[in-house]
């Protein structure tokens, strides 16, 4: 069922495994609708998502008290799960809060401050389904870090409303604003700021290619998260896995929809056509088969390498957004693993857990950007600030080398600026 990419023997997996090349229409596209919303605020909005998502909405931002009604209204399994989510991620998040550190060099006092975005933006995917996860990945960190505004934009349906869930979830993580504005028209307006949408400081949030372009577009005005585009699953799998469960979490990542990749690593072919036979029997009865066919039809393979070594050098060139290693010696596997957005090791430890309550976040990067960039985490909504101190006695012994430096490097006034000190 799934394609198969025999790489058994080839010494160059970079090359073998390099992605096809961008489609440049979406990138026009996103351009277009930024441009638009910049120009044309609140009215653009209003035309745009009339367009895409099939309704027109006079108010965009959703009242503040639908927030706290949605979630008093939660049944109670749902609240209960919720919470629970809630405080995994809170304490996972809350762990990796810093203060900053000062070093005292002799009179030189050098301190790093670490200080919260004034205004964080969030986005949540909707459309196909409500992401109320996702309200709390993007949200929780932010008011962990000290952010004092945190907004919310999520696509309305085809009614205008946003679904109750997703607003219980943001009253649970203490979201200031929701906004029903979806796409990378929403990524636009909270970049620039509309009428109705203030400008953020940063944005962050998973989406669909068209969101993960336009947090690329507006990088540099805005900050960004990372490019946390549709979704990827790559499983390194062998004979000592069950073969139902790894086509389960093939068939989980492939649910989310188009765009993203499916993948499995294995050296060993009688895996490979287990893992087909399963994908199979569990299609049958699938909810959602028909579109989980043309996703794993576009993105799904089987890559077949040499061996574990292989297998290492494949993770690193592939820089999957969720890795999951169903094999033996996974552990000692996840330490060689230098790029993936989270690795899941063992049979029990599906991508899954990560998207709802491990407590990790599962906004991540995708695209192969794992290279170097990292998963959603507090740090993503502060500055780091340096502070310099210094006494007349440290500034006396180090003035010289300033001095010599900033000539060596033609800039005579950087030097006058401390030798001007020395002669006072």
């Amino acid at each position: 069922m799934l394609a198969r990419s025999d790489l058994r023997g080839v010494a160059d997996l970079t090359s073998a495994l390099a992605p096809p090349p961008d489609d440049p229409g979406p990138v026009h596209a996103v351009r277009e609708i930024v441009s638009e919303v910049r120009a044309r605020g609140d009215a653009a909005l209003r035309d745009l998502t009339e367009r895409f998502d099939g309704c027109r909405v006079d108010d965009l931002r959703v009242p503040t008290a639908d927030l706290a009604a949605a979630l008093e209204g939660l049944g109670s399994e749902v609240r209960e799960s919720l919470e629970y989510a809630h405080a995994e991620i809170t304490a996972y998040h809350a762990a990796q809060r810093t203060g900053g550190f000062t070093l005292d060099r002799d009179g030189v006092r050098l301190t790093e401050r670490v200080v919260p975005v004034a205004r964080a933006g969030c986005y949540v995917p909707g459309g196909r389904a409500a992401y109320p996860s996702t309200v709390l990945m993007t949200a929780v960190p932010a008011r962990i870090a000290g952010v004092d505004d945190v907004v919310l934009c999520v696509p309305p349906g085809p009614d205008g409303s946003v679904p109750a869930v997703t607003l219980a979830a943001a009253a649970l993580a203490g979201v200031d604003e929701v906004f029903r504005v979806g796409g990378a028209q929403a990524i636009a307006a909270m970049a620039y700021g509309t009428e109705t949408i203030p400008a953020v400081d940063v944005i962050v949030g998973p989406g669909n290619v068209y969101v993960a372009l336009a947090k690329r577009e507006v990088a540099g005005v805005v900050g960004i998260d990372g490019f946390a585009g549709p979704s990827e699953v790559a499983i390194v799998t062998d004979a000592t896995a069950d073969p139902r469960w790894v086509a389960a979490d093939l068939l989980a990542q492939a649910e989310h929809g188009p765009g993203g990749a499916a993948v499995v690593l294995t050296w060993d072919d009688d895996v490979a056509d287990a893992v087909d036979r399963a994908l199979v029997e569990l299609l049958a009865d699938a909810p959602g088969r028909a579109e989980i066919e043309v996703t794993l039809g576009a993105t799904g393979r089987v890559v077949l390498v040499d061996d574990v070594d292989a297998v290492r050098a494949a993770i690193d060139v592939l820089a999957p957004e969720h890795l999951e290693l169903a094999c033996a010696d996974a552990e000692k596997l996840a330490d060689d693993v230098r790029n993936a957005g989270a690795i899941f090791v063992g049979n029990y430890a599906p991508a899954a857990l990560g998207d709802y309550l491990a407590g990790v976040n599962h906004v991540l990067p995708t695209a192969r950007t794992a290279r170097f960039a990292s998963a959603l985490r507090v740090d993503t909504f502060c500055k780091h600030v340096h502070v310099v101190e210094v006494d007349a006695p440290a500034f006396a012994r180090v003035a010289p080398a300033v001095a010599t430096l900033a000539n060596v490097e033609g800039l005579v006034e950087h030097a006058r600026s401390v030798t001007i000190r020395e002669d006072t």
